[in-house]
């Protein structure tokens, strides 16, 4: 019987760190396996979990101290340990599922060796000692994780370097391939489509896909889709800190480079918005001296920095380079006039809406067009421009029409959203769960967006009361009405209430900016 109560407690315990190890897993990943992020995150959101379990191994620890049968503390732990462990039985509803990924993989093996140790101890020590020790082991899942990547490190970093060093082969064998680096606080993503679509009359043309922007992720477009037949290689390149740009231009070596746009984003890990201006510059560094930049003049915090490189310009507001004119924008789209600096002009329409997505429009242009590629060439491509999902994606349904924005919200992006949502005919509704990754002025820059929102919008949807009060803050300073303003718990439950909304005829534009990673 003993043996049986030691098995079924056993099986509890691996079940339960499973569980938990999984979970923890999941979010080093969407963490990007940085370990200081993860620290950080596990302070800021795991305190209920380690208020529980450590709960439960005080409780452990009492009872095998004063129990005489050694089989209640055994049971009881195990029992209260698979009870908690249950809320984290994958229910098939994370945004961004885990991926198991070889190094996934490698990290649960590693784990998976570290958590056989309290089982083995169950036989070796007596079990007033094993049970508490099995307690501890769940209560130290978050930190195991960390644990075992810190031991997984140096193999993790061969192999990196071993993918690194093939990807730089395969570009050294491929000598007349052009590199284009993208990067930006926001817009990057819509460049490099848009780049891919209109260069694609021409040449050859390979991105890299969805949001590869990692050296890893650019590693891996390299390794298995560069072929020597294509001309173009458009580069995405994303940072979260200083020199992240500067690792992917070692790698590929750009040939010229696109700064979409500096702004306060990622401001929790960068620190500042010096940092971050950095390293986006790292880019126009990579390729001072042996090609293009092209540079969204429009952007204030770039407009500082390139009076220190030979440049290419390109905006709305900035008329030193291509530049737009003639700007329209409703619900169906827009329609502009792109200006060239050799005098040339050419009328376009998209079905895209938004400023934003304009500017970045005229972005690829630029580009293409320097390239070798007319302006009138360029019309029917840009007539066919589709939008980047979740990015000021236009949604027609029925009686109502969504403004998807949800992708990864800042501030200028919100604010162009709201643009974008003013210039449209109908009932103007906006669904947010506010902007995160802002550091210490997470609170000031959403509290400025419920501000702007109050001008624009007829009806407001917050998601999540606690994440959301800056914005509530800010609309209500504005003098916004409070039966205007929904408070929900979730997405779906914000939807319903926007869905039940009575509109004397008019046609609900429902603006969705922002929707907050599994991690949050």
């Amino acid at each position: 019987m003993i043996n049986l109560f030691m098995a079924l407690s056993v099986l509890a315990y691996i079940f339960a760190a499973c569980l938990s190890a999984r979970h923890f897993i999941h979010m080093f990943q969407l963490n990007s396996y940085k370990p200081r992020v993860q620290a950080k995150w596990l302070f800021s959101h795991a305190s209920t979990y380690m208020v529980v379990h450590l709960i439960v191994l005080v409780i452990a620890v009492v009872l095998s101290v004063i129990s005489e049968n050694s089989l209640i503390p055994l049971l009881l732990s195990a029992i209260l340990i698979l009870l908690i462990a249950l809320p984290d039985i994958p229910k098939g509803n994370d945004k961004v599922p885990l991926k198991y990924t070889a190094r996934v993989k490698r990290l649960i093996l590693t784990l998976a060796i570290l958590y056989i140790i309290p089982i083995i101890l169950l036989w070796l020590i007596p079990m007033k000692i094993s049970v508490p020790l099995m307690a501890l082991w769940i209560f130290l899942v978050p930190w195991m994780v960390l644990l075992a990547n810190l031991i997984n490190r140096p193999m993790e970093l061969a192999i990196n370097q071993h993918y690194i060093n093939d990807a730089k082969r395969i570009l050294a064998d491929c000598p007349n391939l052009t590199v284009i680096g993208i990067t930006g606080s926001f817009g990057k993503t819509s460049v490099k489509y848009f780049l891919d679509s209109l260069l694609s009359v021409k040449y050859n043309v390979l991105k890299t896909p969805g949001n590869f922007n990692t050296p890893l992720g650019v590693v891996k477009t390299i390794r298995g889709s560069l072929r020597a037949t294509h001309d173009l290689f458009l580069c995405e390149m994303g940072a979260k800190n200083v020199g992240d740009i500067k690792e992917i231009c070692d790698i590929v070596h750009p040939t010229h480079g696109v700064i979409t746009s500096v702004g306060e984003m990622h401001l929790e890990s960068f620190g500042s918005i010096e940092n971050v201006k950095k390293t986006k510059f790292e880019l126009a560094d990579a390729v001072k001296g042996k090609g293009m930049l092209f540079l969204n003049m429009d952007n204030e915090n770039i407009q500082s920095a390139a009076p220190n490189y030979e440049h290419i310009s390109y905006g709305i507001d900035d008329r030193s380079g291509y530049y737009v004119t003639d700007l329209s924008i409703s619900e169906k789209g827009s329609e502009f006039t792109v200006h060239a600096p050799s005098g040339r002009s050419c009328e376009y329409r998209t079905p895209l809406i938004g400023r934003h997505n304009v500017v970045n429009i005229c972005g690829a242009i630029a580009v293409a067009n320097s390239l070798g590629i007319t302006l009138e060439e360029l019309k029917a491509p840009v007539r066919k421009l589709e939008s980047v999902p979740h990015r000021l994606q236009l949604i027609n349904k029925g009686d109502y029409t969504v403004i998807d924005d949800a992708y990864n919200s800042n501030p200028s992006g919100a604010r162009a959203a709201l643009e974008a949502l003013s210039m449209t005919d109908g009932m103007k509704i906006l669904v947010t769960p506010g902007m995160i990754e802002l550091g210490s002025r997470q609170y000031e820059l959403n509290k400025e967006f419920g501000t702007e929102a109050a001008v624009v919008c007829d009806f407001v949807a917050l998601v999540g009361s606690a994440q959301t009060k800056p914005i509530h803050d800010g609309l209500t300073e504005a003098g916004y009405p409070e039966d205007k303003i929904f408070v929900a718990e979730s997405l779906s439950e914000a939807m319903r209430a926007v869905y039940s909304l009575t509109t004397d005829g008019k046609r609900k534009i429902i603006l969705l900016e922002n929707d907050l990673p599994d991690n949050y």
